[in-house]
Parts: C-alpha cells; sequence; structure tokens
C-alpha cells in the first residue's frame, strides 16, 4: 500500500494541473506535474511549438490559465546593465536609476505565442534598486481564471481580468531591502483571499486581502528584515495555515492572522519556498556563506516555539533536520519517497522524505556549469535542473544519481518553468518558449 501512495499523488497533482498552472511552482507549489506528452528533449529548433520576445526585463516566473500565459516584465529607457552568471559578491546595486522604466503585465496567447493584450501598471523612475541578478518584475503572477494578479514588491498589487481590464490595485512602497537587492516574494490564493508578504528592512508585514475588492481583510507586522521566500497556504489534515519563511523565525499564521508556531536556525538569507509532501511540511534556507545551511520538516499541529535545541535532530513536532544540506536560490522537490536538493553550484543530493536520511550526497551535474537560480521540477519520472546558462539537465530518480541528456537554449535563465498541457513554458532573458508536440 505504502509503494502506491507516490503513485496516487502525482496522479493527483496531474489532475489538478490539468490546463492550469496558476501560481509559481504550479497547483500545489511542488514543481510536480504527471503527464506522458512532456517532452524531455528540446533545443532552440526542436519540439518549440513557439518562442515569442518579452519586452523589457524580468525573472518572474509564467504561469497559465487555459490559453492564456501571463508573465510581467520592467521596460527601461536605457539598456541596464547586463548581469553576470554564477556566485559572486559585487552585483549590488544600491544607486536607483535615473531613466525612466515602464512597470508590464502581458497575457500570451498558448497557442501562438502572440502577446493579446499588455497593460501598464506603473510608469516613472524608480525609487528602489535591485541586484544586478534581480530585476523589478521577479514576482510571480498568480490566477484563478477570472483575474490575474500580479505584484510587483516596491509598486504594488495589480488585478485584471482575463481580457486586461483593470478590476482594482492597491499600492505601497518603496521600502528598503538589504544591501539595495529588491524583492521577490510572490502572492499566493486561497479560496476568496489573496496573501502577501513584504518583508523588508523599514517595516515587514503579512497582508490578507479580499481577492475580488482589494479590501484589506488583515495585517499583521512581522519581526523581520528582507527575506525572498514566497509564502504557503499548507492545507493539512489539522487545519489550513499560511507558512512564511523568515531569517530571524520561520512562522505560521492561522486564517485571521494569529501566530500559531514558530521556529528559528534558519540561514543568513531566506529565498527558498516552503511545500509539503508525505504529511509533512518542507522548510530550507541555505546562503552559501554560512556554516548552518537547514533542512526542516514539520509536523502538522505545531504551537508555540519550536525551535531545536543545540545538538537536536528532531522533537514532537520535527520530523527531522538536516543542519547543512539546504539550498541558497532553487526550492527542493518531492517526488516519490525521495526528497532532491538542487544547490546553487551545481550539485544535487537525496534523501529519504519521511526521515531524512541520506540516499546519496553531494553529486556533481556538470563542471562547466556556472550555477543554478531556477527551482527543479519533476515529471514522468525524471527530474529537470534549469541553470542559469540555459541548460536544462534531465536526470533520473532513484538512489543512483545519472544524468541522462542537456537541453540548450543558450540565453541566460533564472525563471522556473511552468507545465501545462504537455507543454513546458519557459522563460529566458529575452523569450518566451513553449516547448512540447505542435498542435
Amino acid at each position: 500500500m505504502r509503494a502506491l501512495v507516490p503513485i496516487l499523488l502525482s496522479f493527483l497533482v496531474a489532475l489538478e494541473a490539468g490546463d492550469h498552472w496558476p501560481q509559481f511552482r504550479g497547483p500545489q507549489s511542488t514543481g510536480v506535474a504527471e503527464d506522458p506528452a512532456l517532452p524531455d528533449t528540446w533545443s532552440t529548433t526542436r519540439n518549440v511549438v513557439w518562442k515569442a520576445g518579452i519586452p523589457g526585463s524580468g525573472w518572474s516566473s509564467p504561469v497559465v490559465w487555459g490559453d492564456r500565459i501571463f508573465v510581467t516584465s520592467v521596460i527601461s529607457s536605457v539598456e541596464p546593465e547586463a548581469p553576470k552568471k554564477g556566485l559572486y559578491f559585487g552585483g549590488n546595486r544600491e544607486g536607483t536609476p535615473s531613466d525612466e522604466h515602464r512597470w508590464m503585465v502581458y497575457a500570451v496567447d498558448w497557442k501562438s505565442g502572440k502577446i493579446l493584450w499588455e497593460r501598464e501598471v506603473h510608469r516613472g523612475v524608480p525609487r528602489s534598486s535591485h541586484h544586478l541578478k534581480n530585476t523589478y518584475a521577479s514576482e510571480t503572477p498568480v490566477t484563478d481564471g477570472e483575474r490575474v494578479y500580479a505584484y510587483f514588491g516596491n509598486i504594488g498589487l495589480f488585478v485584471f481580468d482575463m481580457d486586461g481590464k483593470p478590476v482594482w490595485s492597491q499600492h505601497w512602497g518603496p521600502f528598503r531591502t538589504r544591501y539595495g537587492w529588491g524583492t521577490a516574494a510572490s502572492p499566493v490564493l486561497q479560496k476568496e483571499r489573496i496573501y502577501i508578504v513584504n518583508d523588508n528592512d523599514d517595516q515587514s508585514f503579512l497582508v490578507a486581502l479580499d481577492k475580488r475588492t482589494g479590501k484589506q481583510i488583515w495585517r499583521v507586522e512581522r519581526d523581520e528584515a528582507s527575506n525572498w521566500a514566497t509564502p504557503y497556504v499548507w492545507e493539512n489534515d489539522q487545519r489550513a495555515e499560511i507558512v512564511t519563511s523568515g531569517t530571524r523565525k520561520v512562522r505560521s499564521y492561522d486564517l485571521d492572522g494569529h501566530l500559531l508556531w514558530e521556529l528559528g536556525g534558519m540561514s543568513s538569507i531566506v529565498i527558498p519556498t516552503p511545500f509539503a509532501g508525505h504529511g509533512l511540511l518542507f522548510l530550507a534556507s541555505g546562503y552559501v556563506g554560512d556554516s548552518v545551511r537547514p533542512v526542516f520538516a514539520v509536523r502538522p499541529g505545531a504551537r508555540g516555539d519550536i525551535s531545536l535545541k543545540d545538538g537536536v535532530t528532531g522533537s514532537g513536532p520535527i520530523a527531522w533536520y538536516l543542519p547543512q544540506a539546504g539550498p541558497y536560490n532553487p526550492s527542493p522537490l518531492v517526488y516519490g519517497d525521495n526528497y532532491y536538493t538542487l544547490l546553487d553550484r551545481g550539485m544535487m543530493t537525496c534523501h529519504d522524505a519521511r526521515t531524512g536520511r541520506e540516499i546519496y550526497g553531494k553529486q556533481r551535474i556538470d563542471p562547466e556549469v556556472s550555477a543554478f537560480t531556477a527551482s527543479p521540477w519533476a515529471s514522468n519520472g525524471k527530474i529537470f535542473a534549469l541553470s542559469e546558462d540555459g541548460d536544462t539537465f534531465v536526470i533520473q530518480t532513484g538512489p543512483q544519481f545519472k544524468v541522462l541528456g542537456k537541453n540548450s537554449l543558450d540565453e541566460m535563465s533564472l525563471a522556473t518553468p511552468a507545465m501545462s498541457r504537455g507543454s513546458l513554458i519557459i522563460r529566458t532573458a529575452s523569450k518566451l518558449y513553449r516547448i512540447g508536440k505542435a498542435d
């Protein structure tokens, strides 16, 4: 019976994904979809249904609902400085640009790749800076099939119907961020509400808004500084809760904004998104300059401060803990019984998702790869890892690490792809690809 569980979970994810990939990492924030039509080989010409130029710059991921793909971007009137690939110091750009920028939302036709509509939500000289590898459009939009919610962390939230008609908006910011790195945490939808975490160096907050009107339902101030992790609505067998990763504490709130539990011990920069599998919540952070780069697996029902004491690797609320296994940028992946970690410097590890037992340690994907920022995804018994060079490595699942292939798009790629209806939607620095079989 236990062997059937991963198959059943994958089947349910596939059912939910269907025609839709509505948010960062898909319907359940897991990055998993099962569809035998999904390709595992491609290039700039092979298995390309279409490719489309997207004006401006942005590392937000594409989202899909039916025949519409949504992406955000910011267009500068001056060619911006090109980022370098890899991990390095010196990417801070604390001074703000002096030229006019345009904050944009695009709806792209699924069948043709043509832009169906574009909306400018803000125009002006930026009032905040960002890291050279960040952009002013790094937050992934979210959609429920009636509206698309496009969020820019230092501008606000802008909502349109599926035909591009403005519905409502909320303006805020700018806020100072650590070293002027900018923002990246994406919004999440749950039933009639949209939740946004804005952790910054002025006043961090979590806010719940009515998704139809934009009316604020509640807001809580957070004792946090800058973070870049998207929150996660964890609907477990005991309750629904909003999990927010942070440098000082991971905190979980009930749907009225009351604190349920908190957990210390993360690294000094927090980016990966929480997610759930096998009845556990997985939390990770792994700034490469820290000695502590933890992974926690948390059981449902926690209350109060569940932080571990020094030298302890588990407790009642915490199923398992690894002190030095977390990634910096990519969010981890659970596929089948295994917990896979893609490390920024080009290595992969595998652990038992239920116990944390190591299945294999650090395995080098390719000695020539610069770095990985996009989160990995899985389908049809394979894992896919997109490097900053635009190369997607195909990796077999299970207890033995093996690279099965490499697919190159020959352009810098930091955005996590979407999967829908037998196609991959991949964003590179200048293009949007639909990879799959031609209609």
